[in-house]
């Protein structure tokens, strides 16, 4: 009969498990699962490493650490994410948010030289950008749209969860074709679809096997939703309105063309924390 184990003898063993499967950053990743599964904090497992676990233990640690070796995101298997000073719900219905996105909001912040009133976020997922900017800008009415109703249910579950139930509007549309033109919005914010197959084919697991592909790539090498979102912009913005999104590093010369083309005017391009071409902004001429 096998000897007990600890604590720690069971997050080594699994950090070894997680590596030989290719997870990244696999001790850290072995930590969370374990805690999650057993409802302690990191600081906690540490001040418990000797301590024996039991058989009812490892039954609950045993499922979430076979999810993990088969790269499941670590954010769906613990089922939350913290991401711009919010705790979201992630699951399967959408897409992670990523936290080079938590810059967009960021660089958004800071070229508005007054609140928004009104904000429009196309291709919302989980809601995490809308629901920045609504906790951000406490005054704003949020338009948030999506054409997955998976992602729409998701999103509608954090906006209750933060209380943004009465400034946060879902809408299920195809970008614009359920919203009215003309309704006047101060800022537009999309972080769409914009990887090539290619790129997600190349992906890691556990963006290529498990988050919604629909939200991943977009056609005309990842222009595709880029180039409608922009070219129905103007219908939307206020005169001086602001339109930002986040972008393939490699998409920016078409990008400036199109939004010039479109009449928008100051567009200008920003870099990501690897110091790539990531977002773009712009503004509908006055």
């Amino acid at each position: 009969m096998a000897s007990p184990l600890t604590l720690l003898e069971i997050i080594q063993k699994t950090t070894d498990f997680l590596a030989a499967k290719g997870v990244e950053s696999a001790r850290l990743n072995a930590e969370l699962v374990i805690g999650h599964a057993l409802g302690l904090k990191r600081m906690q497992l540490y001040l418990q490493f000797e301590r024996v676990l039991a058989e009812t233990e490892l039954e609950k640690i045993r499922p979430l650490v076979k999810r993990r070796s088969l790269r499941e995101p670590l954010q769906y298997i613990i089922g939350d994410t913290e991401w711009s000073g919010l705790r979201l719900k992630v699951d399967r219905r959408a897409l992670i948010p990523r936290h080079e996105t938590e810059l967009l909001i960021d660089l958004i912040v800071e070229r508005l030289a007054a609140p928004p009133l009104r904000i429009l976020d196309l291709g919302t997922g989980s809601g995490a950008i809308a629901l920045a900017l609504a906790k951000r800008y406490e005054s704003a009415a949020v338009m948030a749209v999506d054409f997955s109703a998976d992602a729409l249910a998701l999103a509608t579950e954090n906006s209750r969860a933060l209380e943004l139930t009465t400034r946060v509007e879902f809408v299920k549309s195809s970008w614009y074709d359920a919203l009215t033109p003309g309704d006047g919005y101060d800022l537009l914010v999309s972080n769409p679809p914009y990887l090539t197959a290619d790129e997600t084919a190349a992906a890691e697991p556990e963006v290529r096997v498990h988050e919604p592909a629909s939200a991943l790539t977009s056609g005309g090498g990842g222009l595709d939703d880029l180039r409608a979102i922009i070219a129905g912009a103007p219908r939307f913005l206020k005169p001086g309105g602001l339109i930002a999104l986040e972008t393939g590093i490699a998409h920016h010369a078409a990008l400036r063309e199109l939004l010039t083309a479109a009449g928008f005017v100051a567009v200008e391009s920003c870099r990501d924390l690897t110091d790539r071409d990531r977002f773009i902004f712009a503004r509908k001429s006055e």
